[in-house]
């Protein structure tokens, strides 16, 4: 194998997020699911370098360190999952808001404004079909069900969606987690998720031959 660097040119790189603690959750069931990713053969069975990281729950941080990773990976597909309190299944957002942010992140800061990027549209929508990858999960053997979610909540979990939706529309996704055995445990969870991204990255893997055909 050669460089690090050849690596990532060669390979379709997808990247997978998590976050870390917040409030009531210690544990991070989002980070817990997406660290169980790798043992489930994913880079292996969907042909792909996964490249899998924890962010902080904390607005600068990823203002600052989220176009750095689309400069740095040129990902195949973005994916950024986080843990909702409300969530019973496996949520798949469909859009992202720009204002409204006033929640104080884990080091008390808003954004400026209480908005994502400035001067842009008051949502975004991922342009991935969330509706067919619910129903392609659902109609699985795997036992954790998937619902579809127009609002992901005005915090770090939207704030993060807009920021790549800002990117590349074509190539972003979010997804709710539940807490942690609330009814699903991180495998279970991180079972959903692969099929989640196989439907995804399918998506766009068709997308771009009809962009650009061969």
């Amino acid at each position: 194998m050669g460089s690090n660097e050849e690596f990532l040119v060669n390979e379709e790189t997808v990247i997978v997020t998590g976050f870390g603690p917040f409030g009531v959750h210690k544990i991070n069931a989002s980070m817990e699911t997406v660290k169980l990713l790798r043992s489930l053969d994913v880079e292996r069975e969907l042909g792909i370098q996964l490249v899998t990281k924890e962010i902080p729950v904390e607005y600068d941080y990823v203002k600052n360190e989220i176009p750095i990773l689309w400069k740095l990976y040129k990902p195949k597909l973005v994916v950024h999952v986080g843990v909702s309190g409300m969530a019973q299944e496996l949520t798949l957002e469909t859009q992202a808001f720009n204002r409204g942010y006033g929640s104080l992140d884990n080091m008390g800061n808003l954004p400026e404004g209480g908005v994502c990027v400035e001067g842009c549209p008051d949502y975004l929508q991922s342009s991935i079909d969330m509706r067919s990858i619910c129903q392609n999960v659902n109609n699985s053997t795997c036992n954790v069900v998937s619902c579809v979610s127009t609002d992901p909540g005005r915090y770090l979990c939207d704030f993060i969606f807009y920021s790549s939706l800002h990117v590349d529309r074509t190539r972003t996704a979010f997804v709710h987690v539940p807490v942690l055995d609330k009814p699903y445990s991180a495998f279970q969870l991180a079972q959903g998720l692969k099929l989640v991204i196989a439907g995804m990255l399918a998506q766009v893997r068709e997308n771009d031959r009809k962009q650009n055909p061969a």
